[in-house]
């Protein structure tokens, strides 16, 4: 597919209503898990791990909810991107812990917000860059044709990207030094040398440490975010919560046991089928003393 006629698709997708396109990604998060084996696997995997100690019943509920839920996640993504910004943000219907960002950007000194794969994590993006500056890290799709689009659909308001490279990370580090906000998504496997191994939901994942050293370079506050989506095409709430780490624990393992708190209060809306505990090309296997 091209991007010209991606970009057609996408847009013949965001006339629909909200509602409607989150109706089409419940019939498509069932058919890409019947359809794919690794994925659904993977996913299954994933829930019964973090939840092992949790009665079957309420596993299989959460899974259930959580397929269709990953499939809202594809389609909104039209209406997102594409939708007048204006509209976009009248869909946001709270953003509880508002008050943090602000006080945070008062301070002057950077604001690092970490947004895992929980809910609708585009919005919150739209919804801070529509206030103030804000500069994301970003990591170009697979897919080229969707390079384009992202791009586009990302880049609105105050709205700048940064690749995920050292140019990218210098970025991030004069963002946070003009007092501005930075965005990245925590739980992304980081690439070799660029991470760590640390504990998410019982066993090890290789996680970034990239958060940490641009805290301690810049003195930022890190706030904790997530989207929720909400039923019938209603739109989202945003929830926004300070972060502080502290001195009795790994940094990268205090991000991950915060990022386990905030999921499991929506356990149904995070993306289990992320390959969160894949070994990146060159990194040592967690347990031989390496990372």
């Amino acid at each position: 597919m091209n991007s010209s006629l991606a970009a057609g698709l996408f847009n013949l997708m965001a006339r629909l209503p909200l509602v409607v396109l989150h109706r089409l990604g419940v019939v498509l998060g069932w058919v890409v898990y019947y359809l794919s084996g690794e994925y659904a696997a993977r996913l299954r995997e994933n829930l019964r791990c973090a939840y092992q100690n949790h009665p079957s019943a309420d596993i299989s509920k959460i899974l259930k909810e959580n397929i269709a839920e990953t499939g809202k996640g594809v389609t909104e993504l039209a209406w997102v991107w594409r939708r007048p910004l204006s509209e976009v943000l009248n869909r946001v219907s709270a953003c509880h812990g508002l008050e943090h960002l602000q006080a945070a950007h008062l301070r002057g000194s950077g604001v690092i917000i970490l947004t895992p794969h929980l809910g609708c994590f585009e919005v919150i993006a739209t919804y801070v860059a529509a206030q103030m500056a804000m500069t994301c890290l970003y990591r170009s799709p697979k897919l080229t044709w969707l390079d384009e689009i992202m791009r586009n659909g990302r880049q609105r308001g105050n709205m700048s990207l940064a690749r995920t490279d050292i140019g990218g990370v210098r970025t991030l580090l004069k963002a946070l030094k003009r007092g501005e906000v930075i965005g990245l998504l925590p739980d992304q496997v980081p690439g070799n040398g660029e991470g760590e191994w640390a504990e998410f939901f019982g066993r090890p994942a290789y996680t970034m440490t990239l958060v940490g050293r641009l805290q301690e370079a810049t003195g930022a506050s890190i706030l904790l975010s997530y989207g929720e989506r909400l039923p019938n095409g209603r739109g989202y709430v945003i929830h926004i919560a300070p972060f502080e780490p502290t001195a009795d624990m790994r940094f990268t393992r205090q991000i991950n046991a915060a990022l386990e708190q905030i999921i499991r209060t929506c356990p149904a809306q995070y993306l289990w089928s992320y390959n969160r505990y894949k070994i990146p090309a060159g990194v040592h296997p967690p347990g031989n003393g390496k990372s």
